[in-house]
């Protein structure tokens, strides 16, 4: 029985499903068009570059199927002329030319082929397009096609209601297809029927915008971001009257005012971010019922926000980041019960958050930093219910925080850079889906104990920093809790007094506990574990004493700035570490040998031990192939350097500190020839990819210390070919001679010194030593001239004699000595003296100034320079 009523059920599905279905119709598709259509297929081929797959599959067009049952291709039922292609995402790749068979087709009423690969100057050589007069929906966009759009092209397809040319071989360097004046005011004039114009990354800047007058008024999308587009946009654009959708985004030179009255009732989307429109918004901005979207961020706007949302129903999205707002928050907004995302950040806003919010439920992104916000920190912004973001950093918000009444789904909360007070609340962690939590940078208080944190299992990122009566502590039953996902702890500048152990068992990368109250020692249980620790950072705390180094794969451990006393146990340094990179004991008591255990770490890149150490130089630093910084300054290292130093390999040494012991003897010059990474000639691609701290390696050499130091003879004339020069400092020395007058050439030197030598003669003048003043020349009873008060009176002296200079890959630039040599008292430093000073103690005022203005500039000239010299 089930059988039988299972076919008849089969059998009236058939029927139904026969009955529903046409008969096959009569093949409509044109002999000639078809193969119209089989001559383009053999003019390009299918390569899906970024595409899984094409949407459409050219590649299945046949003759045994009627073509207007292929993919893409659309016929009229009446007469079978193909009237309409779209071939959009298809991964069609060549090049498109005018008397391509495509342009046979004279009935088509749209033509989409967006979103490939063609390419060619078809819309500057337009002639193939004339015949499609009835053509209403042209979509070439996220192609290679480039060139002048022709005038012409808009005297003959003047019934257009689409059009779409954006994204044609555009790069953010260059637009490789363009408008000229006269084009684009054709457009305007003659589509009259235009509803949608999308010309997006087109260079429109030989455009005038009172063009723009000229719109035709049935006109619903227009959108010209990324256009290059200067000047004052005239008001009545927003008010066309059916005008849905404006994007004038990233044309940074486009100005105007937003308008006071008859905006565009219709309005749905108005994106003008990064653009630089002035003046306030409006109060009839609360007009525009039929809003979603809006997107003002980055223009030079000024006064308060109007608080006129109420009306604003349909509103999605919000941004106004960025505009130089100010005032009070407006209520109404926090009214919007359609918001996803509302972006006010980076303005002057100030006032309180409102105390009671019950909207904002579909709200998802929140972001209000950099503003004056003040205030508590309401119990409502963390239930939310669709909130995975709240970022309110960089306000004026004070505490404590509310305890929170209502949990959410929230996932990443950062309330840093505030004044928040008080005691965290315990609910705070009872939002189990946190992933990253930054508080700080405020006036933090109390306890955050281990079983708190234990119940954030989701939480990756913890940063409390900077919260100084802050404070970390054990809960006392600590084997029994874990934290499965954090990988990053931050608790510097807190009070932190005892090691945290319970980390030990979790998965934790990085753990900052530096600036606290740590004291005592490590013992080598809380060293062990710690299988996933890369970075532990405990300097400036109160430690005395180290057992063994936490974890087996530190790349970074900085334990300076503590008590640690005596000798640096071996104990201390695994043998089965060999991933350990940066190394920083510096500025404590250490005293005694430096272990030898340390040439296990083969990997070993930075290496600062300066202490009260008491050691010959250690043999085996030279199987460190991989160091590039040594630090031995402070210590008492004695006797002359040896020999083996010289023959060595240090290949990938770049500063070396040596200064402050009790070295003895002379420098090698065998020594300063094998310390290769000072010396070698810098390849072509290293240029290319310059750090900062390798620039004095390079011959573009930015700052030379040689003071307080026995230098004697004549200041080397090659020093002025050392053209990027801009911190010289010979002071304290034994020059003599004229100051070298190709020193001119150093266009970019903001500071010199050669105070206190034997220098003798006129100061040269021209370029920069036109503002250096005595300071740069005091104690040099031979010197005169301007800036100094002593006249040169027929002075006649030797010129002095010019040193080596070494050529430098075709360039003419010259790398004096190959090695920066600093004094520092009882000790010498050898070394790269920017990477070194910048490594050491921070940016100089110079430095600060001139490499964040201008240092890549440059650079980046000085490569351009020798470009040119080569060819």
């Amino acid at each position: 029985m089930g059988s039988l009523y299972l076919v008849l059920v089969i059998l009236q599905l058939s029927w139904s499903l026969s009955s529903s279905v046409a008969p096959p119709s009569s093949h409509l598709c044109l002999p000639h068009q078809r193969d119209v259509l089989l001559h383009f297929k053999t003019t390009i081929s299918v390569h899906c570059f970024q595409d899984p797959y094409p949407t459409i599959d050219v590649e299945s067009w046949n003759k045994s199927i009627d073509c207007c049952s292929w993919e893409g291709v659309e016929c009229d039922n009446v007469n079978g002329h193909v009237i309409g292609i779209d071939l959009s995402h298809s991964c069609l790749d060549g090049s498109l030319f005018a008397n391509n068979s495509l342009f046979q087709l004279h009935n088509l009423q749209w033509l989409d082929l967006s979103s490939n690969y063609l390419r060619g100057s078809l819309l500057e050589n337009t002639s193939c397009l004339f015949h499609f007069h009835g053509l209403q929906r042209l979509n070439l966009s996220d192609n290679d096609f480039n060139g002048t759009i022709s005038s012409k092209l808009f005297s003959q397809l003047v019934s257009l209601t689409h059009l779409d040319l954006s994204y044609n071989d555009f790069s953010f360097n260059s637009f490789e297809s363009r408008f000229d004046g006269q084009g684009f005011d054709m457009l305007a004039r003659n589509l009259t029927k235009l509803r949608n114009l999308v010309l997006d990354s087109v260079d429109m800047s030989d455009v005038a915008l009172t063009s723009f007058l000229n719109l035709s008024s049935s006109l619903e999308h227009l959108s010209l971001s990324l256009c290059e587009l200067h000047g004052e946009l005239p008001t009545q654009v927003f008010q066309l009257p059916n005008l849905k959708v404006l994007d004038l985004s990233v044309n940074a030179n486009l100005t105007g005012y937003l308008p006071n009255t008859n905006w565009s009732s219709g309005l749905e989307l108005l994106d003008l971010c990064n653009c630089g429109f002035r003046g306030s918004i409006p109060a009839s901005f609360g007009n525009l019922t039929q809003i979603i979207s809006v997107d003002l961020s980055i223009n030079s706007l000024e006064g308060q926000i109007p608080d006129v949302f109420g009306n604003l129903r349909k509103l999605t999205y919000l941004r106004f980041s960025s505009c130089n707002l100010s005032g009070p928050l407006p209520v109404t907004i926090f009214n919007l019960t359609r918001i996803t995302r509302l972006d006010l950040s980076n303005n002057h806003l100030e006032g309180p958050f409102p105390n009671h919010v019950s909207e904002l439920q579909f709200l998802e992104v929140l972001e209000l930093y950099k503003n004056s916000i003040s205030g508590g920190v309401p119990s409502w912004l963390f239930a939310l219910p669709s909130l995975p973001l709240l970022d309110l950093r960089y306000n004026k918000l004070v505490g404590p925080i509310d305890q929170i009444q209502k949990l959410s789904s929230i996932q990443i909360v950062d309330l840093s850079n505030n004044n928040i007070g008080g005691s965290i609340p315990y609910s705070i962690f009872d939002l189990v889906n946190l992933t990253s939590l930054d508080l700080s940078s405020n006036n933090l208080s109390g306890v955050i104990k281990s079983d708190m944190l234990s119940k954030l299992t989701s939480l990756m990122f913890l940063d409390v920093s900077n919260n100084s009566l802050l404070s970390l502590s054990t809960s006392g039953n600590d084997v029994n809790y874990s934290f499965p996902q954090l990988r990053t702890v931050d608790f510097s500048g807190c009070s932190v007094s005892q090691f945290p152990d319970f980390f030990r068992t979790s998965n934790l990368e990085t753990l900052d506990l530096s600036n606290n109250m740590i004291s005592g020692g490590i013992s080598k249980w809380e060293a062990e574990g710690w299988e996933g620790l890369r970075l532990l950072d405990l300097s400036h705390n109160f430690l005395t004493a180290l057992e063994q180094f936490p974890g087996n794969n530190l790349v970074y451990l900085n334990l300076h700035s503590n008590l640690l006393q005596g000798p640096i146990l071996p104990t201390c340094l695994n043998p089965q570490i060999p991933i350990l990179k940066h190394l920083l004991l510096n500025d404590n008591q250490l005293e005694g040998l430096v272990p030898s255990s340390l040439a296990n770490s083969t990997s070993l890149e930075l290496l600062n031990l300066g202490n009260k150490l008491t050691d010959r130089f250690p043999r085996w630093l030279a199987s460190l192939s991989s160091l590039k910084v040594l630090i031995l300054r402070f210590n008492r290292f004695y006797r002359s350097l040896p020999h083996f130093v010289a023959s060595s390999n240090f290949s990938a040494l770049r500063i070396i500190d040596l200064s402050a012991n009790e070295f003895i003897g002379t420098l090698s010059t065998k020594l300063l020839r094998n310390l290769r990474a000072m010396k070698d000639k810098p390849r072509e691609h290293d240029l290319k990819s310059l750090r900062l701290r390798d620039v004095g390696q390079l011959i573009y050499l930015q700052m030379l210390n040689f003071s307080h130091n026995n230098f004697t003879g004549p200041i080397p004339t090659s020093l002025g070919n050392l053209v990027a020069l801009e911190s010289l400092d010979l002071s304290s020395n034994k020059f003599s001679g004229r100051i070298p007058p190709q020193m001119t050439n150093l266009t970019f030197l903001e500071v010199l010194n050669l105070s206190n030598n034997n220098l003798v003669g006129p100061i040269p003048h021209g370029n920069q030593f036109h503002t250096f003043d005595n300071d740069s020349y005091s104690g040099n009873l031979g010197l005169c001239g301007l800036p100094l008060s002593k006249q040169c009176v027929n002075f006649q002296g030797p010129d002095p004699p010019s040193p080596l200079v070494v050529e430098h890959g075709g360039s003419k630039i010259p790398f004096f000595w190959q090695v920066v040599m600093m004094g520092y008292g009882s000790g010498v430093v050898m070394g790269l003296s920017l990477g070194y000073i910048v490594f050491t103690i921070g940016r100089l005022w110079w430095f600060v100034r001139k490499v964040e203005r201008d240092w890549q500039y440059n650079f980046t000239k000085w490569v351009q320079r020798n470009k040119v010299r080569r060819n």
